[in-house]
């Protein structure tokens, strides 16, 4: 492993184990981070922790936020239900500013530790429509990041890395394979019980089985 290092977004789900597998594969020195927002599918949380270890993350951190302080999710609120059915437009699962969010504080940790990426598991493809995860979003915040910071002044320029953002799930599962990720320790569900398992019925479920069914795969989840 080379001295390069990346801070990798870890949420312990499906799209960003795969994401920590990759960024691993590049030879960077992974610091996994985590963020405690409040999320009604806390058991991703503990899968964070699983992949953060199976995939040999140098660190992982987990940051607490409130993000049920402001709500307006169906992850945040749980007045709003989590859709069960497909729905138009943006549904209620985005969570206001989240990514936002959570790369300004990857972004600060990567300062302190002197990496210069950050990778994302964003994707445009086989997703439920969240404006904060398009390219147009990541190429507007990476050049946030290097006027806003003394890496970037100085001109040690940060990069907010987004392999996944033109894969599909099947692609995204088979790459993961590729990279020994093991799913089994993820948790995708957007109303997961304690003990991670799944409803099946969400949006992150439903591509979620279409991926590794599309992939040829069998999808290790265990559902309620």
């Amino acid at each position: 492993m080379s001295d390069k290092k990346a801070v990798v977004l870890l949420s312990g789900g499906l799209d960003s184990a795969t994401v920590l597998a990759m960024a691993r594969a590049e030879g960077y020195q992974c610091f996994a981070l985590g963020f405690d927002y409040g999320q009604r599918h806390s058991a991703e949380l503990m899968a964070a922790q699983r992949v953060a270890a199976d995939l040999e993350a140098l660190e992982h951190k987990v940051v607490k936020l409130d993000l049920r302080v402001i709500g307006g999710s169906a992850l945040t609120d749980d007045s709003i239900d989590v859709p069960e059915v497909e729905t138009s437009g943006i549904p209620v699962t985005y969570v206001p500013a989240r990514n936002t969010v959570f790369l300004s504080i990857a972004l600060g940790w990567a300062e302190v530790l002197g990496a210069q990426d950050i990778f994302v598991g964003v994707n445009a493809v086989d997703y439920s429509g969240y404006p904060d995860c398009r390219p147009e979003y990541i190429d507007a915040f990476e050049k946030m990041a290097n006027l806003a910071t003394r890496a970037g002044v100085e001109g040690n320029k940060l990069r907010i890395r987004a392999p996944l953002m033109r894969m599909s799930k099947a692609d995204i599962v088979k790459r993961g394979t590729e990279l020994g990720v093991d799913y089994s320790l993820t948790v995708s569900c957007y109303q997961a019980q304690a003990d991670g398992a799944a409803c099946g019925r969400c949006d992150s479920c439903r591509l979620r089985a279409a991926g590794f069914a599309e992939a040829g795969l069998d999808d290790p989840t265990v559902y309620a």
